[in-house]
Formats: structure tokens, C-alpha cells, sequence
């Protein structure tokens, strides 16, 4: 709040929380430019009321973040982490009929929660995996979109009970805050996966981890947590068909370039009066 004093632009990280006592503290901010696409570090009502400009940085890490989400999904699937460990620690002496036994991927039903432009990437991929795609969002895509992704719109019990993957894109907001509960985990198969490459609190962590401790679900690729940098101590002490990762969705150099590019380039066309180019609706 000292560093904004007489500053009439901010250019911050999903890490920052900017709330009203951050915006109050600072008369002369103009903009906010998240270096993200969600915004939930950002109080845009108290933004609004003060006329100060909220963007983020959508597009440009769509594609990178749907690859890492199929990282996480293929890696949790497969026990990929595990067969690293494993390897690397000299346990490996022969070849064995049942070693680190994985789940299929293809032609297995994708489920996805939130169809925006990151989980339609997402289903995109699946088709390579002649996988069945169903997906659930307030809003329906167009009839020309599920034709070319091969989606179907469910319900979201329906999804969660049909699914061998699900995965997780919707924002953050007071409504999918613990969308996956301990009632949603109960409703997904056995043999199924959880990938969560959106936000943390999404999930309901200590429920998850009851989900994977009592077998309700077989596994889980997360990228994201509710008290990041905190993990759940019940999810580091899983391994079995379980992947963690801190926060990586678009963490690679084009992408994380392109995100503080854009972030910059909204700062300085409200500074000079012009409108944003991808400004928080």
C-alpha cells in the first residue's frame, strides 16, 4: 500500500490480493492489471465504485494451460510420478506382470466443469483420444462448437457420475467455491480421476483427501490449492495415481511472457486514455 501512494497504475499477480483497503489506500490508481485470466485477488466491485479498470490476461495461456492439464491427467492416470520415484531409487532389479498398474485414457469419457475457452481446449484434446466428452456450464456452447468438440451438455451429477476424468475450469466465485464436495466425490466412480488446474478452492480439499485415503475416487492430478503455498499434509502424504504440482498451468516461457506482455500493454492504454485491451467484464 506504501508503493502505491501517487501511482496511477498496478500491475499484479494472482498472488497479490488487492481488496478495498489496498484500492482505498491508493486515490490515484487507474488501473489493475492482473497477470492472470481469473481475478478472484482482485475486488472488482470496490474497483468499480472507485472507476478504477480491472483486466486480466485471457487467450494467451489457454492453450499451455490445457496442455498442463492433460500433463496432470495423463500423469496421475499412468503413475508416471510414481514410476519416477521409483526408478530413481534403485527399487527397479526386473520386469513385473503387476507393476504400477495404470488406468486407460483412450476412449474413456472426459468430463468438464466449466466450458470456457480453457476447457474447451481441453475437450479439444480428447479427440485425439477418441475419448466421449461431456461437459457443464451455466452457460451452454453453441451447437456448432459441441458438433466440432463431439460434447455433450450434462448435468452436473450426470458428469460426475459418468466420467473416468474430470476436470476442473471454471472460476473462482462465491457459487464454485467447494463445487467438488464431499457429496460431489461420493457421486464420481472409483476408478475415476479429479484434475484441477483452475483455482485451489474449488475443491474442498479435506474432503478430497477422505476421497482418496477411503477409495471413493482412485486418484487426482492438482496444480492449484485452497491455502497456496499450504498443501493439504493429507495430499502430500498420498502418492498412489496422485500428482501435485505448485501452480505450473502456464508456467512456460512463452506463455508466462505473453501473459506480463498483455498485462503491461492493458496498464499503459488506460494510463493513455485508451480502452483496455482485455478488460474484466
Amino acid at each position: 500500500m506504501a508503493r502505491l501512494k501517487g501511482k496511477e497504475g498496478l500491475i499484479c499477480q494472482i498472488t497479490d490480493t488487492i481488496d478495498d483497503e489496498v484500492l482505498a489506500a491508493a486515490p490515484d490508481l487507474k488501473v489493475v492489471s492482473n497477470i492472470a485470466v481469473g481475478y478472484n485477488n482482485i475486488d472488482v466491485t470496490a474497483a468499480r465504485r472507485r472507476n478504477i479498470v480491472v483486466t486480466n490476461t485471457p487467450d494467451v495461456l489457454t492453450e499451455t494451460t490445457a496442455d498442463f492439464a492433460w500433463a496432470l491427467l495423463m500423469a496421475a492416470a499412468r503413475r508416471v510420478v510414481e514410476a519416477d520415484a521409483y526408478t530413481r531409487s534403485g527399487q527397479w532389479r526386473r520386469w513385473q506382470w503387476d507393476l504400477l498398474w495404470g488406468l486407460d485414457v483412450y476412449g474413456k469419457t472426459l468430463g468438464v466443469l466449466g466450458f470456457g475457452r480453457i476447457g474447451r481446449a481441453v475437450a479439444r484434446r480428447a479427440l485425439g483420444f477418441n475419448m466421449r466428452v461431456l461437459y457443464h456450464d451455466t452457460v451452454r456452447a453453441d451447437t456448432a462448437v459441441e458438433r466440432e468438440l463431439r460434447a455433450t451438455h450434462v448435468g452436473k451429477e450426470t458428469l460426475l457420475a459418468e466420467s473416468d476424468f474430470v476436470t476442473l475450469h471454471t472460476l473462482l466465485t462465491p457459487e464454485t467455491r467447494h463445487l467438488i464436495d464431499e457429496r460431489a466425490l461420493r457421486l464420481m466412480k472409483k476408478s475415476a480421476i479429479l484434475v484441477n488446474a483452475a483455482r485451489g478452492p474449488i475443491v474442498d480439499e479435506a474432503a478430497l483427501v477422505r476421497a482418496l485415503t477411503e477409495k471413493w475416487i482412485a486418484g487426482a492430478g492438482l496444480d492449484v490449492f485452497e491455502e497456496e503455498p499450504r498443501v493439504h499434509p493429507g495430499l502430500l502424504a498420498l502418492t498412489q495415481h496422485v500428482v501435485l504440482a505448485p501452480h505450473l498451468a502456464s508456467a512456460s516461457f512463452d506463455t508466462r511472457i505473453a501473459m506480463a506482455t498483455l498485462a503491461v500493454k492493458n496498464c499503459l492504454a488506460v494510463l493513455e486514455g485508451k480502452p483496455p485491451l482485455t478488460p474484466v467484464a
